[in-house]
């Protein structure tokens, strides 16, 4: 990612004016894990990532009436394959159990700053962007809204990013998914003014301890974010970071998915 339709469909709105936003000051909302150092990544592969795969498909035929949007995830080359949000938040669930988590923003930059996996042709989600109760995704982005309400929280002047990590996933017939995102007490997210459409298009090469870029007009990244609703967060197949795609459920055999054990290396 970002396949060819998004990059189609980007360079007809990359033009276009963002319409003029409230500035507010870039507090963090719950603050997000800082990089950690200790850490490894990996894959989810082998013997392991196809015991974690058989668990994921039943526990999502079971608990989610096998929702198509959960169904996206196979095991080829001795690797599992695909990402969405979705499909991640409850990868994670399971993951939890061995010590383990799917990576967040920050620990993807960790990731390429130690070199640690090839990442490049691949993508793989990490979080979501919450910027209104508007389409895309209006269900699903009134429903977080609401639980960030209720935790005395307003959404609409900076975009808010929220990490899949620490994300609870429940079967909900009303959504247009079957699917929809619960907050936890493990729940990480901030304020995240670099991801404003203003934004869109800008270079980097670092992140910040969140995991968000470091405007630089000499980088070789990119940054592609839109206002609006709910999006997904990931890292793109050239590394770039996306905060565009309304998909929350596409998926395709490009997608991997990077597991973090803290602390410990687990052999393969």
């Amino acid at each position: 990612m970002p396949n060819q339709r998004f990059l189609d469909t980007a360079k007809r709105w990359m033009n276009k004016e963002a319409p003029a936003k409230r500035v507010q000051p870039a507090t963090p909302i719950s603050q997000s894990s800082p990089l950690i150092n200790n850490a490894s990544y990996s894959f989810l592969e082998g013997d392991f990532g196809r015991q974690v795969l058989e668990e994921y498909n039943q526990i999502a035929s079971k608990d989610y009436q096998g929702a198509s949007a959960l169904n996206v995830l196979s095991f080829d080359d001795n690797v599992v394959k695909g990402s969405n949000p979705f499909a991640f938040v409850l990868l994670n669930k399971i993951l939890t159990q061995q010590k383990m988590r799917i990576v967040t923003p920050a620990d993807l930059e960790r990731c390429l700053e130690k070199g640690e996996l090839d990442l490049k042709g691949t993508y793989g989600d990490s979080g979501l962007v919450l910027r209104s109760e508007n389409n895309p995704n209006e269900y699903l982005a009134k429903n977080l809204a609401l639980q960030l309400s209720g935790r005395g929280y307003g959404v609409g002047d900076n975009p808010v990013m929220i990490q899949l990590a620490g994300l609870d996933l429940r079967y909900d017939s009303s959504s247009p998914h079957d699917l929809s995102f619960q907050l936890t007490g493990s729940s990480q997210f901030i304020y995240a003014p670099q991801l404003e459409h203003k934004n869109n298009q800008k270079k980097f090469n670092n992140a910040d301890e969140n995991g968000l870029p470091v405007f630089d007009s000499g980088g070789n990244r990119t940054l592609y974010t839109r206002d609006g609703g709910l999006r997904r967060l990931y890292r793109s197949r050239d590394l770039d970071l996306d905060a565009w795609d309304d998909d929350l459920a596409d998926s395709d055999s490009y997608g991997r998915v990077v597991v973090c054990a803290e602390g410990t290396s687990r052999k393969k």
